[in-house]
């Protein structure tokens, strides 16, 4: 062989082994670094065998004989498929729920399980169906958070031997069957129309109510109205007594006289011989003869101006005219209710002692004043 060519041949084996020498570094420098991200940790074996964890950034391991399992620290969103199931009382349902998971030892979840994430998942599903088999179908649609607790309670004591913790379990949905869907639907409907007639009936009933408040308020009204009306025309009654007396009072002596006269007149015409006139009308009489004797028309016109004695008055009550009318006022600003009172008093006899009839009043007045007895012949 030339000696050249055997040179060459040399220098490219050379070259060659040189290469492979240097690529064997790089890979054996490769496979010596490990570098873990912060929000995982890595499980290290070599030759099969668990050696330890490694921790976030560069780790050193042994070249070509090393293998490592990455686990995320990070809470972890399993969802569980939908389920079906019996209830208690033999109503099928449907549900679906989310299991939220963390890992807390990578070495048992490592070791302890082949997939802890598959294995979560169907422990998951199981303990779903046993949940709401173990219930009602109104508890499966209404108390939500107790399914959830209980599916967590289950799940808590197996995971934890894989060194997985359960944060949280959230059941999505619980869907009846079609037909119990169906009979809830119509339960609905009728209760509603229940609640709607209930609320019509209330109002038909309050309206009734106020309508009838509002009569009774109308009719306590009109017969205050009504006895406020008799109060007043009594009152008006009283006033036109009175005002009669003070017309009787303007007429003078004269009047009284010629009624008087008129009077004796027609007494004049009976049978009898005996006569009684009060002690005031012969007194009147008397003076108008004294006027009638040796007086002229002058003076007897004068008659008509004469007031009444005092004796006239207190009989005819002249004096007491402003206090009646001051009594007459009073007796207006009363209050309904204080005459109220009054009337149930007089029904019941409490006031009759306090009331006088006219008749004991005339008698009364006669015995004030005695009458003087004058026999006349006819």
């Amino acid at each position: 062989m030339d000696p050249v060519t055997l040179q060459s041949g040399l220098g490219f084996g050379l070259v060659g082994v040189g290469l492979l020498a240097l690529l064997l570094v790089v890979v054996t420098l490769w496979q010596s670094f490990e570098i873990v991200d912060a929000y995982e940790k890595k499980t290290l074996t070599v030759f099969g065998e668990y050696r330890k964890l490694l921790e976030p950034g560069i780790n050193l391991i042994p070249p070509f004989v090393s293998r490592t399992y990455a686990f995320d620290m990070r809470t972890q969103t399993l969802d569980v498929p939908r389920q079906e199931a019996i209830t208690r009382d033999n109503s099928p349902v449907t549900a679906d729920a989310v299991v939220y998971i963390k890992v807390m030892d990578a070495k048992k979840a490592f070791l302890e399980v082949d997939d802890y994430k598959k294995a979560v998942s169907n422990l998951a599903q199981t303990t779903l169906r046993a949940v709401l088999g173990d219930m009602e179908l109104d508890d499966t649609l209404n108390k939500r958070q107790e399914i959830n607790a209980k599916i967590r309670k289950e799940l808590d004591e197996p995971t934890d031997e894989w060194g997985i913790r359960v944060e949280s379990v959230e059941v999505r949905e619980v869907n009846p069957s079609k037909d119990v869907q169906q009979a809830m639907e119509q339960q609905t409907s009728a209760e509603r129309r229940r609640r709607a007639m209930i609320l019509e009936a209330q109002g038909e009933r309050r309206s009734a109510v106020e309508q009838a408040e509002g009569d009774k308020q109308s009719n306590i009204i009109r017969a205050q109205g009504e006895k406020q009306s008799q109060i007043l025309e009594a009152q008006g009654d009283a006033i036109s007594t009175v005002l009669r007396a003070r017309s009787a009072e303007s007429m003078g002596e004269r009047a009284i006289i010629e009624r008087g006269m008129e009077t004796l007149e027609e007494i004049g015409k009976g049978e009898s011989t005996t006569f009684v006139l009060p002690q005031e009308l012969t007194s009147l009489v008397g003076r108008y003869g004294k006027a009638l004797s040796g007086s002229d028309v002058q003076q007897m016109e004068g008659l008509d101006g004469k007031e009444f004695d005092a004796d006239t008055r207190k009989m005819l009550g002249l004096d007491d005219i402003d206090e009646i009318l001051g009594q007459i006022e009073e007796s207006a600003e009363m209050d309904v209710e204080e005459l109220e009172k009054e009337a149930e008093a007089v029904k019941a006899g409490d006031a009759g002692a306090s009331i006088r009839s006219a008749d004991e009043v005339i008698q009364e007045m006669d015995d004030e004043e005695a009458p003087a007895e004058v026999e006349t012949e006819k």
